[in-house]
């Protein structure tokens, strides 16, 4: 049996070409993270529930949060009740849900931490990341294509532009693998303090009929779900 997944990519440049690999590894992933059975009946299933591992403990005693979040606790901030609905889909129960660590490793040996949390649902799927880097997001609006937009999210300097997934097909026992274009994603980087000191959290949204999602459905999706990230009030 042949299985299909849209993998989000990354904009232009360097930077968004080591990430790229970094989301395209993750979202191989997503074909493996538990599906959320349920004994209820086709018209009311029960939604997915974060899978991909604990999340990230600071040690006791710190009394601090942990330097870096997890793909597990970026899951539990993304995966929230009202999901559906900051979609526009009211109704709509999340199908699959799960949380992974991930890394870019460059050539010097240097290695830069992604972790990351995809929801899925019968028209949206979305996608969380974090990254650990040196850039800032302010100016980073000419690396990442023509679509890109600099602005102002949350008090911090963030930029919108436009990609799209990879469609990925292959089988169970790993024969006829295959890849090609997938549909339209809007993304929305925001930097992960005020100060734009390095590092981002990006939202990227993509839709199952192929439409280019609403810029004002990826805002109000990041200024809910980025605020509730582990340490976001920290950086503020």
């Amino acid at each position: 049996m042949a299985h299909d997944i849209d993998a989000p990519t990354k904009g232009a440049g360097t930077w968004g070409q080591a990430v790229a690999a970094v989301a395209l590894v993750a979202a191989l992933g997503t074909g493996l993270w538990t599906i959320e059975k349920s004994s209820s009946s086709d018209s009311d299933p029960r939604p997915a529930t974060c899978s991909g591992g604990e999340p990230e403990k600071a040690p006791k005693e710190s009394g601090k949060a942990p330097r870096r979040v997890s793909g597990a606790q970026l899951c539990e901030a993304l995966n929230r009740p009202d999901l559906a609905e900051l979609l526009g889909t009211p109704g709509e129960t999340a199908k699959t849900a799960g949380g992974s660590g991930g890394s870019v490793k460059f050539g010097n040996g240097k290695e830069i931490a992604t972790p990351s949390a995809e929801v899925e649902f019968g028209t949206y799927t979305v996608n969380l990341t974090a990254t650990y880097d040196r850039h800032p997001v302010a100016g980073s609006a000419s690396l990442l294509g023509a679509s890109a937009r600099q602005q102002t999210v949350l008090g911090r300097p963030a930029v919108f532009y436009s990609d799209r997934t990879i469609s990925i097909s292959f089988r169970l026992d790993g024969s006829d693998t295959d890849s090609g274009p997938g549909v339209p994603a809007r993304a929305l980087t925001v930097a992960r303090d005020t100060k734009d000191s390095g590092g981002s959290f990006e939202v990227t949204l993509w839709r199952t009929d192929g439409v280019v999602p609403d810029d004002a459905v990826v805002l109000r999706v990041a200024e809910k779900v980025l605020p509730t990230v582990p340490g976001w009030a920290a950086n503020g």
